[in-house]
């Protein structure tokens, strides 16, 4: 320490070196900035110069970029965003769910908002009807800020809950039973010690082993960190040698990872996650006897960034994985809050967690780079994940929560998958099995206890919505059910909640196309046969449209139509699920008169009217009892992993001996797509029951 050589009543620590002299931090300036000086490698009055300098730079640049504030109603959400930010940047700050489906491109005119005031810049679009535009809407991802601005919401775009069967008490009388034998990862042990005497005189850590190896636990396998060995002579005093122990068992070994005094039980909970790429289902459980005491769902909030895995990794790519990560992250702690609170829970009790997902949605989560999912060959960074802690990743549980991530055979098939295989147990049994996970990508399985192929056939978000100008997912609103007059073509439909119509999910859409074409409404190339004049039929910009739903009888006073675009989308995306079906068939030498059972799988699956499915070449036209819906397998089979090692195990197994079929460049796939593109296909021989007019 010395005095500044300016100020003399100042004592300051930093001197320089060349001068001999000591400066306090407003002197802090080189006196000799152009001539050389030997010690200015370590001197500190020349580093922080140098470096203020470049502060004030940065302070300046940040002073001279203006920022706005913008509303969104109805929540009457507000966030300041730069100037030229985009009102879609501003809605993923605001944490404001709008659907883009094709990630900020422009492409789909899914993120509708109505500007109510303020200073804005929009790019002309041709997906917003002239009728839209005379009510002030605008598509988020191509309007950018210039002043303050307030947006509001539009009724059919506002994001409701989505109707999610097997939930809560329904759950828990679906799966008992289910496991028998409950093995969580996370162990807590209570132990009542003898205490050191000077004939037994071994260490605090011999003696935990000791206790521990007479409950059965391997201590040759068991490994303990710095943490708890610092803790270890108080804790065990502190209630006369009673302690309890939490132990993870992991897939090699074992770990100490806390220890407390006393013995008594606390509660344990634990979580399975289901992180789908549409939506999220969260089970609280009760791991003392697998009672799933709590159960919520929501949007998925990466949904902003595009509603398939290619959207998702092209914006990891552009603005990080951190950010697709906290999206997740969100979601999931915002339904496990819902859970604990709807039981008066406490996250601490939350020490075993299971997560399933498709290996993109995994990758995301864990902040792990998913660029090469998408470029070929097509690998991932991981395929099977070490047993984490909720306190590394973020989740809204104990710190120390063991989490088991289930493991995906490919970049296209993941834990959502093997965990559909451990609910429907088609790998433990004889009958040939064709497995099917509708939804955004589509994943098959064909196999028995004998053997396992899988494939992935990138169906697109059509059945979820995206792609068709009213299609939204199963939410409040949704049209979900259609029967058409063959008479009149008087369409007659239901929607879910039996509220207004808002716009048509999967399942209406597939009820409605089959019901055009069984009524000659359609042709089979997807084109409209009626009368243009028919007072169903309207002129959608250049496109003919039928309409389902008149202006009078939505709540967003517009008709609801559907439009060849429309049609040709879903065609497509029915055509990729049927061509995977032939092709991984054809790989092993089978046809679909082999097939002894049919199990559809996910989100969407569970409204799927079967005979409707099969009347647009969705699915094969075989005897009905073959197929069977399972509901979520992918939330049941992560419930089952939850509780037991034993289906933990399996679970590595059922990855490490699936057979991936890569579709990229399969020449007989790209022959069986172009030949489904016809409804319900080229080949009607194939489809005896459907009668075409």
């Amino acid at each position: 320490m010395g005095k500044c050589a300016n100020h003399p009543d100042r004592e300051t620590s930093f001197l320089c070196s060349k001068c001999n002299i000591y400066m306090c931090e407003e002197c802090q300036k080189c006196r000799d900035p152009e001539i050389f000086c030997k010690f200015r490698s370590s001197c500190p009055i020349w580093f922080i110069d140098k470096r203020q300098k470049d502060w004030d730079r940065e302070t300046r640049a940040e002073e001279d970029v203006k920022t706005f504030k913008v509303i969104f109603k109805p929540e009457d959400r507000e966030i300041s965003v730069p100037e030229e930010s985009t009102l879609l940047d501003a809605a993923v700050a605001a944490d404001v769910h709008i659907n883009a489906s094709c990630n900020g491109k422009g492409a789909c005119g899914k993120c509708k908002l109505i500007i109510e005031s303020g200073n804005i810049k929009s790019e002309p679009t041709t997906l917003l009807s002239n009728q839209e535009k005379a009510k002030n809407y605008i598509l988020a991802c191509q309007t950018k800020v210039l002043g303050d601005v307030t947006v509001k919401i539009p009724e059919e775009t506002i994001a409701r809950k989505l109707k999610v069967v097997g939930m809560g008490q329904e759950a828990t009388d679906r799966f008992k039973g289910l496991v028998k034998d409950i093995q969580p990862m996370l162990m807590e042990i209570p132990l009542e010690l003898e205490p050191p005497t000077l004939d037994d005189s071994v260490s605090d850590l011999d003696r935990l082993n000791r206790g521990l190896k007479k409950t059965g636990c391997d201590v040759d396998r068991l490994n303990v960190g710095i943490k708890v060995m610092r803790e270890l002579a108080t804790v065990m005093r502190e209630d006369n040698w009673k302690v309890t122990v939490s132990v993870v068992r992991k897939k090699c070994s074992y770990e100490i990872l806390d220890i407390r005094s006393g013995n008594g039980q606390e509660k344990s909970l634990g979580l399975a996650i289901d992180v789908g790429t549409t939506s999220i289902v969260v089970y609280l459980v009760d791991m003392t006897d697998g009672a799933i005491i709590a159960a919520t769902s929501g949007h998925n909030r990466q949904s902003a960034c595009g509603d398939d895995v290619i959207n998702r990794i092209v914006c990891a790519e552009k603005d990080g994985v951190a950010k697709l990560s906290r999206m997740a992250l969100a979601t999931i702690n915002n339904l496990i809050n819902e859970a604990l609170a709807t039981v008066d829970g406490n996250f601490k009790d939350i020490k075993n967690v299971v997560i399933s997902g498709n290996t993109t949605m995994t990758h995301l989560l864990l902040k792990i780079e998913p660029r090469y999912i998408r470029r070929e060959p097509y690998i991932p960074s991981v395929s099977e994940f070490p047993i984490l802690k909720a306190g590394e990743i973020g989740i809204k549980a104990n710190p120390i929560a063991a989490v088991f991530i289930m493991p995906g055979p490919a970049g296209y098939v993941g834990g959502d998958i093997v965990s559909g295989m451990i609910y429907s147990g088609l790998h433990r049994e004889e009958p040939l099995t064709l497995f099917i996970d509708v939804g955004t990508n589509g994943e098959i399985v064909l196999g028995n206890k004998e053997w396992l192929m899988t494939a992935s056939c990138s169906a697109g978000p059509a059945f979820e919505g995206g792609g068709v100008r009213w299609g939204m997912r199963a939410e409040e609103g949704a049209i979900e059910k259609v029967s058409i007059d063959p008479e009149t073509l008087e369409p007659t439909f239901s929607t879910v909640g039996d509220v207004s119509p808002r716009g048509i999910c999967g399942s209406g859409m597939i009820d409605l196309i089959s019901e055009m074409l069984l009524t000659g409404i359609i042709g089979q190339d997807g084109k409209y046969k009626i009368d243009q004049n028919h007072y169903r039929m309207k002129q959608n910009g250049k496109d003919l449209a039928y309409i389902i739903a008149f202006a009078d009888e939505t709540p967003m006073e517009e008709d609801i139509v559907f439009t060849e675009i429309d049609i040709h989308s879903l065609t497509l995306s029915k055509g990729a699920v049927y061509a995977g079906f032939m092709v991984l068939l054809e790989q092993a030498g089978l046809d679909f008169s082999m097939i002894d059972r049919m199990l559809i799988t996910g989100g969407f699956g569970q409204y799927l009217n079967v005979e409707k499915a099969i009347t647009i070449g969705l699915l094969p036209d075989i005897d009905h009892n073959k197929f069977k819906y399972l509901g979520n397998s992918s939330i049941a089979g992560a419930y089952m992993a939850l509780l037991s090692d034993d289906y933990r195990n399996e679970a590595r197994l059922i990855s490490n001996n699936m057979t991936y079929i890569d579709f990229s460049s399969n020449n007989r796939f790209m022959d069986e797509f172009t030949s489904a593109l016809f409804l319900p296909h080229t080949n009607l021989k194939a489809f005896p029951s459907v009668k075409i007019i």
